[in-house]
């Protein structure tokens, strides 16, 4: 991650969360699974703007119908087992309830229990709750001097010409982020839009130095559809400033080296697809930015979605590289590469993940068993940075030798 230098902020979370959250970096050398059943109804449908769209929405409020089959891909389960899952429910719920009331002594003495209840999925109930916790943002919440900042910041008049940039651009994309959702445009189109605005410039007013990127948007709008407009904007301070810093600053940088990593661990696990790659001169900033900026939040069904963003803000960045390793190994097999004889055919693979991979407990189970050792993470780290390092003396060495 790359500093952040001036945009860092002087009021510090406590000592002892800094220390639990060292594990969410696989950047230690520079500055600073069950899940729930989803049941989906395909009654009430009606027309609208010459298409069928559903007056049901499906458990994470999307209209059901035509364009949005990807949010619920699971088929209804019977009496027996709905009634079980249920029951399961309801006791994994009281252990994070539980767990939530003695958080700080958890995250401290117990940090494997709460990843291993991460990466089994959090319950719906108390998923907003959980994600406070776990990315910090409960911190900034309960402080007396935050108490009406994000207020402050979204009221705030801007008066420079790239303030007004931010507000043109932020309110075209409104319409555009998850139109299929009833926060953004179904029943509460307004309320949702109102929301979103209110998050994304009261970011760029603390943020002016890195302003507006439409990425921002679906993580924005995520959040929203968990949480309220507070807790999700601060939420999103502390995924952008803690968990993917730099990756909205002009020139991307920081996404550029992730895809570099992310390359480099890569040939690590699979030299074959990497090397196809590599012949085919294919860069990963041209497939892995929106996964990466986006936090799979516009790649995958949104049952995985949840269960990716519940470890993500667990165990941190490195979630984001085991699902892009994944997704490539499932989507570049030989069979497939055989057929892809250019760099076009190639990433429309990419593009075109196969369905059975990004289903919420395939897609799990294949990161935790990925064969990736944090320190490989690490090393792999330090070796692209030192090389972009490198590239960069040696461009201002051959720039100044030639003038």
């Amino acid at each position: 991650m790359l500093s952040r230098g001036t945009l860092e902020r002087e009021d510090e979370l406590p000592a002892h969360w800094n220390r639990v959250r060292d594990t969410l970096s696989v950047r230690p050398d520079e500055e600073a699974g069950l899940s729930a059943t989803d049941g989906t109804s395909n009654v009430g449908s009606e027309f609208l703007d010459e298409s069928v769209v559903s007056s049901m929405t499906d458990r994470y409020g999307f209209l059901s119908g035509p364009d949005n089959q990807v949010h619920s891909t699971k088929e209804a389960p019977d009496e027996e087992v709905e009634v079980r899952l249920v029951k399961t429910q309801i006791r994994r719920e009281a252990k994070w309830l539980e767990m939530m009331n003695d958080w700080e002594s958890h995250m401290l003495k117990d940090y494997k229990k709460v990843r291993e209840r991460c990466r089994k999925g959090i319950p719906s109930s108390v998923r907003s709750a959980a994600w406070l916790k776990l990315s910090g943002a409960h911190f900034y919440l309960n402080q007396a001097d935050k108490k009406h900042q994000f207020k402050r910041l979204y009221n705030q008049k801007t008066n420079s010409q790239n303030g007004q940039n931010w507000i043109d651009d932020i309110e075209k994309d409104l319409h555009r982020n998850f139109p299929t959702h009833e926060l953004f445009g179904g029943t509460y189109e307004k309320i949702g839009q109102a929301g979103l605005f209110q998050v994304l410039k009261a970011y760029c007013v603390l943020h002016p130095a890195e302003g507006y990127c439409q990425a921002m948007a679906p993580i924005a709008a995520l959040l929203l559809m968990n949480m309220p407009a507070e807790q999700a904007f601060w939420c999103m301070v502390m995924i952008c400033d803690k968990y993917i810093p730099g990756y909205y600053s002009p020139g991307l940088e920081a996404i550029q080296l992730d895809g570099d990593i992310l390359h480099g661990l890569l040939r690590r696990v699979s030299p074959a697809i990497y090397k196809h790659l590599k012949k085919q001169e294919i860069e990963p900033v041209l497939y892995m930015t929106e996964w990466f900026l986006c936090v799979y939040s516009r790649t995958l069904p949104w049952p995985t979605v949840m269960r990716v963003w519940d470890m993500f803000l667990c165990e941190g960045v490195k979630v984001l590289f085991r699902v892009g390793l994944v997704l490539i190994r499932a989507a570049l097999p030989k069979s497939v590469r055989k057929n892809c004889p250019s760099m076009y055919e190639t990433l429309d693979a990419l593009k075109n993940l196969p369905p059975s991979i990004t289903q919420e407990e395939v897609l799990v189970e294949e990161i935790l068993r990925l064969n990736l050792k944090e320190d490989i993470m690490e090393r792999e780290h330090r070796k692209q940075v030192k090389r972009r390092k490198a590239a960069k003396l040696a461009a201002a060495t051959a720039k100044s030798n030639g003038s």
